[in-house]
């Protein structure tokens, strides 16, 4: 990702690319709307499968903020570093996406991002642990930028800033999202005495309390 040093232009990256880079490969993830970082499926999906909002990072104060999950999925580095954490280093590991949690009266507590499964050398389940994505939320219109950006490219694009310009809204990311669901999840994990392992940005994790290291 880059910076933004006159802070005029709130898209960060636009189907996994500033937009700053006019390169062939560039162009053609913006033709087709395409993601780089490994989606369910080549084409970006997020808001409309049909009109996607392909905006993966925004700019503030000058930095990229990361509003898209499917973001982190660049070379599976948050799966290999959670699998770091969670077992021993040579265990023999794989990972399961969207996977459905059930609380102990067997309803829905929500679905995992992803699932980490140690197993042995006969394929035998010897452990598992969690890992959540979270990006941040959005407030503020950013399909407007989005769409004016999209309607005619150029590495020189700016947008006036307003009251309803988009930017991060990192409260509501963590008390109506990322914390409720730590807890929720969490508290089914710690009974399994399991580890749950969490993904974000570090501007993201500055802004949370501070948090004891146990």
């Amino acid at each position: 990702m880059t910076t933004n040093e006159k802070n005029n232009n709130p898209l960060g990256e636009v189907f996994g690319f500033p937009i700053i880079n006019e390169t062939v490969k560039a162009k053609r993830y913006r033709d087709k709307k395409l993601c780089p970082f490994n989606n369910k499926v080549p084409n970006c999906t997020k808001d409309k499968a049909n009109d996607p909002l392909g905006v993966c990072s925004v700019f503030h104060n000058n930095n990229p903020v990361i509003t898209c999950p499917t973001r982190f999925r660049e070379d599976w580095l948050i799966i290999e570093n959670a699998a770091k954490f969670a077992f021993d280093e040579k265990t023999k590991w794989t990972s399961l996406s969207e996977i459905r949690l059930l609380d102990k009266n067997g309803q829905s507590a929500g679905n995992i991002d992803f699932v980490l499964v140690a197993y042995n050398d006969k394929g035998q389940l010897i452990d598992f642990a969690s890992l959540e994505v979270q990006g941040v939320y959005i407030s503020g219109n950013l399909r407007n930028p989005f769409d004016s950006y999209i309607n005619k490219p150029s590495n020189k694009f700016t947008w006036t800033a307003g009251y309803n310009s988009p930017k991060p809204d990192y409260l509501s990311s963590s008390r109506k999202r990322l914390i409720p669901q730590m807890l929720y999840k969490g508290g089914i994990f710690q009974t399994w005495k399991k580890k749950q392992t969490v993904a974000l940005q570090k501007s993201f994790f500055d802004t949370l309390p501070s948090l004891p290291t146990v």
